[in-house]
């Protein structure tokens, strides 16, 4: 999948800017999906547009300047539905807290706590705002992968709660910190 797909099937729920694209793609119901720059979308849709996929149109704003709002033609939607069926990538998954654990035996335990009740956190907050994006659900679909995606973030949170004392414990002490760093 790629900023073209994300922008068609973000468009086939009406029409909208490449702001609001953005938006959508990085902290919104978009956002699990592929995370798309401004870099991206706007090239992206340019050529949607020269293939007659969207059409645009400049929309006037008081006291700013004007906007442009894309549609999708009933070409784009035939596109669109069309690359579904195209064979789906890998998931991607990079974390850098991963990373960060992968060296926890070369770290202070303490700073290894710290960041595991971060993690912990985080992951609340993103279930929360996930709860919140799924209040006003109505398509199945829409609601099975919400669950979905819930689901994978509260056995996350869950492993990292009950499994937290196996990798602090394989951190380094405060003493042994101290002289690894002389």
């Amino acid at each position: 999948m790629n900023v073209r797909t994300v922008c068609l099937a973000i468009l086939t729920q009406g029409e909208t800017t490449g702001y609001e694209i953005r938006k959508r793609s990085t902290e919104g119901d978009f956002s699990y999906f592929l995370e798309a720059s401004f870099g991206s979308i706007y090239p992206a849709l340019s050529k949607l547009e020269e293939d007659k996929l969207v059409t645009s149109r400049v929309q006037p704003q008081a006291g700013k300047p004007a906007k442009r709002v894309y549609s999708i033609t009933p070409l784009g939607r035939e596109t669109f539905i069309n690359s579904l069926f195209e064979d789906l990538n890998h998931d991607v998954f990079r974390s850098e807290f991963l990373l960060f654990l992968r060296f926890a035996e070369e770290l202070p335990c303490e700073l290894v706590e710290k960041r595991i009740l971060e993690r912990i956190s985080k992951v609340d907050e993103e279930i929360a705002s996930i709860k919140e994006m799924g209040a006003d659900l109505e398509a199945k679909a829409d609601r099975w992968v919400l669950d979905y995606g819930l689901t994978c973030l509260c056995q996350a949170r869950d492993y990292l709660v009950e499994h937290k004392s196996e990798i602090i414990a394989m951190a380094q002490r405060v003493d042994a910190a101290a002289k690894a760093a002389e």
